[in-house]
């Protein structure tokens, strides 16, 4: 598959870095002559610009590419670059930071088909590792498996069950749970699931789809 990564920081570096390890083809656009330098010394095809730029992404050949991932720290730019996206027929990601998540459900969501809270998983991790676990073990597992955050709808076969009553596909797990407009900590097995939890998992790529419907529900995972 071929991806624009908009943005060579930590987050983007490490994402082109695993696709690239899998096998699919990366390109990536930063507005940082120096981040551009670093990209294509590590063997990418990258682009100096604003990642907002509808010409600096068609250089990138966001023509071409089947899905866009918008990384910066820059909220703005990331949410243009996924328009852009989405308009070239693109599957798009944006990074955004944990103030933001209600917003972008409500009033992007048709730019923007999947949302990643980078700091809220680093938290998370370091909750995990104070309190004496090995947060290590979560990377090590899903190093080949993708990680998605949907949000319970009314529709969803696992409202009114226990987190440990879920029936998953092999492989996949819920690792993170929050309330509607709280945040997200890793759940203890007897939490109640409500219409409007928020819920993380992880799962082979070719399950997640059947894993967002389970939780998400019929009406919200088509949305």
């Amino acid at each position: 598959m071929k991806f624009v990564i908009v943005g060579y920081g930590r987050v983007g570096i490490r994402t082109a870095d695993i696709l690239q390890s899998e096998g699919h083809e990366v390109t990536v656009v930063d507005i940082d002559p120096g981040k551009v330098e670093r990209a294509r010394g590590e063997g990418f095809e990258a682009y100096e610009g604003d990642g907002d730029e509808e010409s600096v992404l068609v250089e990138a050949n966001v023509r071409d590419a089947d899905a866009l991932a918008a990384l910066t720290g820059d909220l703005s730019v990331n949410l243009g670059a996924c328009v852009i996206g989405d308009a070239f027929g693109c599957r798009t990601v944006m990074r955004i930071d944990d103030d933001y998540h209600a917003d972008i459900y409500e009033k992007y969501a048709a730019e923007v088909d999947e949302v990643v809270y980078p700091e809220r998983l680093g938290a998370a991790g370091a909750k995990t590792a104070l309190l004496g676990g090995d947060f290590e073990a979560l990377g090590d597992l899903t190093a080949g498996l993708s990680a998605v955050s949907v949000v319970v709808g009314p529709d969803a076969e696992i409202v009114g069950q226990r987190v440990v009553e879920v029936d998953l596909p092999q492989g996949a797990l819920i690792y993170a749970h929050g309330r509607s407009n709280e945040p997200m900590t890793i759940p203890l097995p007897q939490t109640e699931i409500r219409e409007g939890d928020e819920l993380a998992f992880i799962a082979e790529p070719d399950r997640v789809e059947e894993v967002r419907a389970r939780l998400a529900g019929t009406a919200a995972a088509t949305n």
